[in-house]
């Protein structure tokens, strides 16, 4: 606990009561009021999250496009700038370090916002793959700000002073407030409609702040952004990716669509497990490395489970044996109990509003 790093905000969480927990060597808030109450807010209002503990670089250089091409999965060929895009850096093999987004700033500067725990690995991994252009990490002069749900666009609208209606999913713009630099990103971790806001770390208390002063937003912590993003069916690197298994494997082969011969692209044919989502018999929710049987046999683990709380219901996310992978039904073997499992289709939950297409003309 002694080297556990502390968020701009950390202070912030601590008196407002937030329960605290280490994450990925954070000291991070996991609950205010309570997860099911700051989903349930998230799903119908907006809540703002602190997203601080990411780690953002800045890879420039004339040609870096053709170069970053070829060191992470992400298609960039038509990527322009101010629009981002999900992907993967991959081993030799085609397992995951991390997934990541790319934001293209200029076509010849992008930057790259990646998980905390992999933070490190993937700096040196991409510095080493791009060797001759600029590789600058600045996650600690970069706080991260995410307000997510429904009324998020009213809000950061109002917030702003300007129009956001024109702004399409997966694109951000810059722009300024209170004379401060903000990167204004039209992406999350939730399925609702959302905004990821990327700020100098020294106004990240008064950003923060401001947004609460929406009546319509509470602050919500990593248990409800946890029970949000399973019920949108994504993924947790850690979990559902790591170093073993491939985009392919975890059912994210749609988005290799890179024409470069980028790192780890060979590996990608490998296909050992898939990955599953299940829907779970009762509220009990099953837990990372619970086994999963098919007929008495061990046939894969559990990656991540919850009860979710807009279903009703308990839902998961298991490896499952390639050859298995086409079967129904399963059982999963928790310490306490047998549950009984059926594969259903992603999201979860699909009355999310993360991709709904707003009114440029507003």
């Amino acid at each position: 606990m002694a080297d556990i790093l502390n968020t701009p905000l950390t202070a912030w969480h601590e008196s407002h009561g937030a329960k605290m927990a280490p994450f990925a060597g954070w000291n991070m808030p996991i609950q205010y009021e309570g997860i099911l109450a700051e989903h349930k807010h998230t799903r119908e209002s907006a809540s703002v999250f602190d997203i601080c503990h990411m780690g953002e670089f800045i890879i420039s250089g004339p040609g870096v496009k053709e170069a970053l091409m070829k060191a992470v999965s992400h298609s960039l060929a038509e990527l322009a700038p101010g629009r981002c895009r999900y992907g993967f850096i991959l081993n030799e093999h085609g397992g995951v370090i991390d997934d990541c987004i790319i934001y293209n700033l200029d076509n010849d500067s992008y930057m790259v916002v990646v998980n905390a725990a992999c933070a490190d690995i993937d700096f040196k991994t991409l510095s080493s793959r791009l060797a001759g252009f600029s590789c600058e990490d600045i996650s600690a002069q970069t706080a991260k700000i995410d307000l997510q749900g429904p009324k998020s666009v009213e809000i950061m609208e109002a917030f702003l002073g300007e129009n956001l209606h024109d702004l399409p999913y997966f694109a951000f713009r810059d722009t300024t407030w209170q004379g401060k630099p903000l990167k204004v990103s039209r992406t999350g971790y939730t399925g609702e409609l959302g905004y990821e806001l990327y700020i100098d770390s020294a106004s990240a208390l008064d950003l923060w702040e401001g947004l609460l002063k929406d009546e319509r937003v509470k602050p919500a912590g990593l248990g409800a952004r946890d029970t949000l993003r399973m019920e949108a069916g994504l993924c947790l690197y850690g979990h559902e990716l790591d170093t073993e298994h491939t985009p392919v494997e975890a059912g994210l082969g749609v988005m290799m669509k890179s024409q470069a011969d980028y790192v780890g692209k060979a590996g990608l044919a490998t296909v050992r497990e898939r990955l599953l989502p299940l829907e779970v018999e009762g509220r009990r929710a099953p837990r990372h490395g619970d086994k999963l049987a098919l007929n008495g046999e061990e046939v894969g683990r559990i990656t991540s489970g919850t009860f979710a709380p807009s279903l009703g219901k308990a839902i998961a996310f298991a490896w499952v044996r390639a050859d298995k992978a086409e079967e129904t039904a399963f059982t999963i073997v928790t310490p306490r109990a047998k549950l009984a499992a059926h594969v259903t289709t992603l999201p979860f939950y699909k009355k999310g509003t993360a991709r709904t297409k707003l009114n440029p003309a507003k």
